[in-house]
């Protein structure tokens, strides 16, 4: 597994423990650094991305409740609606990562820990919020 493959996953458990557990993001971080070797810049990348979707985490759930016809956010499966928000953080706040590699990282992710079904309704999403849309 690539070392950004390796952070965003960190990411996403940790947004997925803040979100579920009412855990602040840096206290998720301490629960799951153990399970996890990384190297100084692959936690960087990881903690930045998870910061970043806290940070803008309003503005994304109303970019994504925009999007996704008949679904609220609150219905959404936890683990889904984490991946969304820190896609979505990417694709609008990291322009030097290219939209198809976060799609395509969101999409095998959410196979993992998701299902086959959640990485459509996810690449559906984030195809309506990719830039230039």
């Amino acid at each position: 597994m690539g070392r950004r493959r390796q952070a965003r996953e960190f990411a996403l458990q940790a947004l997925y423990l803040s979100d579920t557990g009412s855990v602040p993001i840096e206290d998720a971080f301490g629960i799951l650094a153990p399970r996890y070797s990384m190297d100084e810049k692959t936690s960087e990348f990881a903690r930045g991305l998870a910061r970043g979707t806290v940070e803008h985490q309003q503005d994304l759930d109303v970019r994504i409740q925009s999007v996704a016809e008949n679904w609220e956010l609150k219905r959404m499966a936890a683990v889904d609606r984490s991946l969304l928000r820190m896609a979505s953080y990417e694709l609008l706040f990291c322009p030097e990562t290219p939209v198809g590699v976060i799609i395509d990282e969101a999409l095998e992710i959410a196979k993992v820990f998701s299902s086959q079904d959640s990485s459509r309704f996810i690449n559906g999403i984030l195809d309506k919020i990719k830039p230039g849309k």
